[in-house]
């Protein structure tokens, strides 16, 4: 499907760059393989965006985004191990319906403070937050904890992204148990002696 020459964009190029990283991976994303999905030359997209590199951020600012806005969604209104599981939902289903848009966020390094990617990073970790914060989990140990949720989601949406769960055990109800192992372990960060 080609998209007129005058419709493009820089906001036209990174939702199709998204969508095109989702159907054939985002390593494989290339200027030359966009512009022709877009039905143009690739000199036309540096009018828009000035190379890989922009093409790159601004699909992972996407992500970020649309990632904030699914999970936003989902735990509004939750709390505890409810608002946990509707945002580990959430996050998985972004992963395995993006792909390729949701590996553009990893790895990526911030160019400086005002680089869009760290405001549209922190929104986009915000509903992680959030949940945390039903779990009164310390401010010094957010860190960690952040860390610890997107790495375990991460890690399993990942997983099941690219087939790598092969045993015949539910993939469903693996995600349960590691949604309340997680919930167990939040539970035990927040009063690690045990309430009385």
């Amino acid at each position: 499907m080609s998209v007129p020459r005058a419709g493009l964009d820089a906001a036209t190029i990174t939702a199709a760059g998204a969508a095109l990283a989702d159907e054939i991976g985002f390593t494989e994303l290339t200027m030359n393989k966009l512009a022709e999905r877009l039905g143009v030359r690739a000199p036309s997209l540096y009018k828009h965006v000035t190379g890989q590199d922009d093409l790159n951020r601004r699909i992972a600012a996407l992500a970020y985004e649309e990632m904030a806005d699914a999970l936003g969604a989902a735990t509004q209104g939750r709390a505890g191990r409810d608002a946990l599981a509707a945002a580990a939902h959430a996050l998985r289903d972004f992963v395995v319906t993006h792909p390729g848009r949701y590996a553009s966020t990893v790895g990526l390094v911030p160019t400086g403070p005002d680089d869009p990617i760290v405001t549209a990073s922190l929104r986009g970790l915000g509903p992680f937050e959030t949940v945390l914060r039903g779990y009164d989990i310390p401010q010094e140990k957010m860190t960690h904890a952040l860390r610890a949720l997107r790495s375990t989601f991460h890690g399993f949406a990942n997983l099941e992204a690219t087939n790598g769960f092969q045993w015949s055990t539910d993939i469903g109800e693996s995600f349960e148990w590691l949604i309340d192992l997680i919930d167990h372990g939040l539970r035990h960060a927040a009063d690690p002696l045990g309430s009385p």
